[in-house]
């Protein structure tokens, strides 16, 4: 086809007008072979008629049948499933004037963190428990930020010189069964507690005597000015019955005082486990405080991305056209049928953003363009 176009003499952006598409997908298609996900074969006849009407030869790939389109790289999975890992390429940043990658390990202090209103809710429900006790869930789908705000919990006691011991139980293998790996019981958190509180010192036997030893080992602590945190990751992989048995972790007290607070941090499913209406669990439903963290809807993926970029040294409007931003938030709203209709759902989560964003600076930077518009976009 590129021999095709040079017969007639037109730039592309010209043949993509007379043709009825975008130059980006135009160009895609002539120099890479990548042809739209949907109106394929629309666009086919559309440039034979093209090399028809301006007197070129019909390229060999269009008399040909069409091949069946290759797999976008979040067909193979559910819907739903977030998108594929994306860097930004050495060549998109020299094409970008970047010094950094924007998205890649890009968390080096509490000001890289981006403040929404329920992100600061969330961080702050946090620091809170660790500060003065409580029972809080943070829910969130995968690449929302929920490990950064573990993170930044971390470093904000460090940087307060706050007296919290965090206790933070190995969750390597841990799944809520023991056919899928290895469930995470409240023995193993009995041990964790006493290692961080209590370091080096040897488990009693009998379970009676160890969780004397553990209560003991949480007063000692605590009149030495200390205060406790149990922080699980990955919580949405924890056994229903070791998630009873956390209500009895929350009751251990020194007179009035609470001796240990407790953050669980996981997937949906944890919110799913943690329902009012599942009654295995209603004693900590009825102690336990479910926050979630929201996609980056109602204005606040725009921000987002003008902070990632300012944090790099770079202006975003510089970048990303502001039809990109829109068709960023379009690709990453996905509909589903219920009973209840058709509903949208958002998958703007920053991890998503970020590999979008990523792939589609690398398309453009291939293509020469000297922004990332809609087009680009919608044909990563």
């Amino acid at each position: 086809m590129k021999a095709a176009f040079k017969q007639i003499g037109k730039s592309y952006a010209a043949a993509a007008a007379e043709i009825g598409c975008s130059k980006p997908m135009l160009v895609a298609v002539v120099n890479h072979g990548n042809w739209p996900k949907k109106g394929a074969n629309e666009l086919r006849e559309k440039l034979k008629q093209y090399f028809e009407k301006n007197g070129a030869d019909i390229p060999a790939s269009l008399r040909n049948e069409p091949e069946a389109a290759p797999a976008h790289p979040n067909e193979s999975e559910d819907k739903e499933m977030l998108l594929r890992k994306a860097k930004i390429n050495q060549a998109a940043k020299q094409h970008f004037g970047l010094v950094r990658d924007p998205f890649h390990d890009e968390i080096q202090s509490a000001d890289d963190v981006f403040m929404t209103p329920d992100v600061r809710y969330v961080r702050e429900a946090m620091f809170q428990t660790a500060c003065h006790g409580g029972f809080v869930a943070v829910v969130g789908e995968s690449g929302a930020g929920k490990s950064t705000l573990r993170e930044d919990l971390q470093d904000r006691i460090n940087r307060e010189g706050r007296q919290i011991v965090l206790i933070e139980p190995y969750v390597l293998a841990m799944e809520d069964n023991d056919q899928k790996g290895k469930t995470l019981k409240a023995v193993h958190i009995a041990e964790a507690i006493l290692e961080a509180v209590s370091p080096g010192s040897s488990p009693k036997r009998s379970p009676e005597a160890r969780f004397r030893q553990i209560h003991r080992a949480l007063q000692e602590s605590a009149k030495a000015g200390n205060k406790h945190l149990l922080l699980i990751e990955e919580a949405h992989g924890l056994p229903l019955p070791t998630l009873k048995h956390l209500k009895r972790f929350f009751e251990l007290k020194s007179g009035f005082e609470r001796l240990l607070g407790i953050v669980l941090i996981g997937q949906t499913e944890l919110a799913q486990k943690l329902s009012e209406n599942n009654p295995a669990v209603r004693e900590v439903v009825q102690r336990c405080e479910v926050v979630t963290l929201l996609p980056l809807t109602d204005g606040k993926l725009e921000g987002y991305l003008k902070h990632k970029f300012a944090r790099a040294g770079a202006d975003v409007t510089q970048i990303l056209a502001q039809s990109a931003i829109d068709a960023v938030a379009e690709r990453l709203t996905v509909k589903s049928r219920s009973s209840k209709g058709t509903e949208l759902h958002s998958l703007l989560y920053p991890l998503a953003v970020n590999n979008l964003v990523s792939a589609a600076m690398n398309q453009a930077a291939e293509l020469g363009f000297d922004t990332v518009d809609g087009d680009v976009v919608r044909g990563v």
